[in-house]
């Protein structure tokens, strides 16, 4: 027998008694769910609109190439979903819809499914996702158990805009995703 062998051999024949996991607190947070998650998206330089003033800001605006994959907003799209995601290298919007919010951190949970293609959220330039306020979850811990042992492909948290401050601790928004994130709360 190797010394492998004698190790592997050694390390299966230790008995282990089984031990329950420790119990996770309900740490909570203060205040209400809904004005804490405006806050956290706030303070991770997004911005939070109602259905009618988002409505208004996309009329205001001139996005040239649009694609919608939310159900709130399924005209809004000018373009159509490309089979070959380098086809999207110049998308100025994307608006999606998030499965759920996290208040503690503005993240927001986004599955393949509703994405079409994975870079979608990413390669956009300026990033819209649709949340209905009754998804919202107070912590992360209640935000993985809402995902439990779902199986999917793809799944991300999207807490804010990409930013980064690695070089000369100035902070760029935009570095490595989309410029902007407004969320719009249903």
């Amino acid at each position: 027998m190797s010394s492998r062998e004698n190790i592997l051999s050694a390390i299966q024949g230790i008995a282990l008694e089984s031990k329950p996991l420790p119990e996770i607190p309900d740490f909570g947070i203060p205040g209400e769910v809904e004005a804490t998650f405006v806050q956290s998206i706030q303070g991770n330089k997004g911005e939070v609109m109602d259905k009618a003033e988002f409505e208004s800001w996309l009329a205001a605006e001139k996005h040239s190439k649009i694609i919608s994959r939310s159900a709130s907003f399924p005209d809004a799209s000018n373009l159509y979903l490309p089979a070959d995601a380098h086809e999207l290298n110049d998308l100025d919007l994307a608006i999606l819809d998030g499965q759920f919010g996290v208040a503690e951190n503005g993240a927001i949970w986004l599955e393949d499914a509703e994405l079409g293609l994975r870079v979608l959220p990413f390669i956009t330039e300026h990033l819209v996702i649709v949340l209905d306020r009754n998804s919202l979850v107070a912590t992360m811990h209640q935000g993985y158990a809402r995902i439990g042992d779902a199986s999917s492909g793809f799944g991300v948290f999207i807490a804010g805009p990409s930013k980064t401050a690695d070089i000369e601790q100035s902070l760029v928004v935009g570095a490595h995703g989309a410029k902007s994130l407004r969320v719009v709360l249903v």
